[in-house]
């Protein structure tokens, strides 16, 4: 069970990266309208203090809970095993179909709106990595600590397996 929060309607693009750390690390560089990449989850904990220093808002990286609940279409959810559709082609830039990222917002939604949550770039969430606990929960996170944080979604180098909705790595 999630209590309600917002999610972004797509991955930050370098436009806004850039607005708020100054620099655009992206290999894929030229467009403000790509998403960044070659950013680590300590990257993106910089730019939220950033941005909610500039904004004074609070915003964070999704849990992997609610990253996999906005990727499955939340309530609206048709079961899909992309974000959006069974067709990755629909909803994904993936290695099948690109070899670069591409502008956000140019492959359909999922059932909220959401763009790219599988294929284009990885996104990552705040949770440390681990197991599932069996038992349900309210407002699950990951481990207290860990070896890795958690990213979901693949990306425009991966194959449609990774770009599912359920790898998590």
């Amino acid at each position: 069970t999630l209590s309600d929060y917002y999610i972004g309607e797509t991955e930050v693009t370098q436009e806004l990266w850039e607005a708020v750390m100054g620099s655009n690390p992206s290999y894929f560089s030229g467009n403000p309208q790509r998403p960044v990449e070659m950013v680590s989850w300590n990257d993106c904990q910089e730019f939220i203090t950033n941005l909610n220093n500039l904004t004074g808002m609070n915003f964070r990286l999704p849990t992997e809970a609610e990253w996999e609940y906005a990727a499955r279409g939340g309530n609206k959810s048709k079961g899909y095993k992309y974000s959006g559709s069974n067709t990755i082609g629909n909803v994904a830039w993936f290695e099948g179909n690109s070899s670069y990222t591409h502008n956000v917002k140019t492959k359909s939604p999922n059932e909220l709106g959401i763009y790219d949550m599988s294929g284009n770039v990885w996104e990552w969430c705040e949770d440390w990595y681990g197991d599932y606990s069996s038992g349900s929960q309210t407002n699950p996170t990951g481990p207290s600590s860990g070896s890795f944080r958690v990213f979901h979604g693949g990306s425009c180098y991966n194959n449609a397996k990774n770009c599912r909705v359920s790898p998590r790595y």
